[in-house]
Formats: structure tokens, C-alpha cells, sequence
């Protein structure tokens, strides 16, 4: 059973309420708008990160982290992107891989709107979990903690902040 904490769009904004969550983690994913390396490397300090770039990051992030990861954690099959849209309205860019391949998690970040849905046509589940950092619209900042057990996504929790 592996535990993870899900970021997206800090926006350069780390603080100790999110900290105690990397703790309880086996393993951080950040999908993507990260905003600062320091960011990047705190989480690093603390616990095992896997991460993407977002439209906002610069090309340090770039040369750091891909545009898309994909990989299995588990036995579960995990691709990471900033802009992939969700079931139903998927972006252009990975309209047609997704169909041909899907995964069984597909994760997003870039709208700051938490999400979790599955796809019942490709037999996926989606997760944005929404915006972490302070820049945006959104009023309340989120993020998403849940545990794999082989293909299994168990105890998913939304964890809230108010800005």
C-alpha cells in the first residue's frame, strides 16, 4: 500500500499546513504550475516527487520535469499532465493517445477546480486536485490524499484550505 499526496498549482506557495501532509505521504505527485524550484526542492527534502511542468513554470522547470509523466505505481498504470482536460472533454493535444492508451489514473492540474470522475468509456478515473497555492481564482486552496493498494485508489480525501 503505497500513500500519496496529490499537489497541482502552487504557484510558487508552499506553507505548513501542506507539510504535514507531505509527512503522511509515501510519495508526492505534483501536477504541474509549481511556480518556484523551491517549491520543488522542499518536497524533494522531505519525500520521493514525481512532478510536471505547468504553462506558468520557466524553463529551469522545464530542463527539471517532463510535460507528461507516465508510470506505474503499484500495479496501477498513472499519467500525469498540467493541461489534459477531463472525461468527456479531453484536451487536443492528448485526445487521441488517451483513447488508444488510457491509463488507469489520469491526472491533471491547470483549471484550479478539484475533480475526481471516472470515464466509464476508457475505463479510467481522472483526479484534478484543484490548486494548492494562493494564485487564482479559486477561494478555497485543495489537494487530494489517498492510498494504492495494487490497482485499488482506497481512502481518497480532499484536504481544504481557505485562502
Amino acid at each position: 500500500m503505497k500513500k500519496i499526496l496529490l499537489l497541482s498549482d502552487t504557484h510558487g506557495f508552499m506553507d505548513d499546513a501542506v507539510l504535514k501532509h507531505v509527512l503522511w505521504a509515501d510519495e508526492v505527485w505534483h501536477a504541474g504550475d509549481i511556480g518556484d524550484l523551491s517549491v520543488t526542492d522542499t518536497l524533494k527534502s522531505l519525500k520521493p516527487l514525481r512532478a510536471v511542468y505547468g504553462n506558468i513554470d520557466g524553463a529551469k522547470a522545464r530542463q527539471e520535469f517532463p510535460l507528461d509523466l507516465e508510470f506505474e505505481c503499484a500495479l496501477l498504470k498513472v499519467w500525469i499532465t498540467h493541461i489534459g482536460g477531463y472525461p468527456g472533454r479531453y484536451d487536443q493535444r492528448i485526445r487521441e493517445r488517451i483513447r488508444k492508451h488510457p491509463p488507469d489514473l489520469f491526472i491533471t492540474g491547470h483549471s484550479h477546480i478539484l475533480k475526481v470522475m471516472p470515464d466509464k468509456k476508457l475505463g479510467l478515473l481522472h483526479m484534478n486536485p484543484g490548486a494548492i497555492g494562493k494564485q487564482g481564482f479559486h477561494q478555497v486552496r485543495t489537494m487530494l490524499r489517498f492510498e494504492i493498494d495494487g490497482k485499488d485508489i482506497r481512502n481518497l480525501e480532499v484536504v481544504e484550505y481557505k485562502r
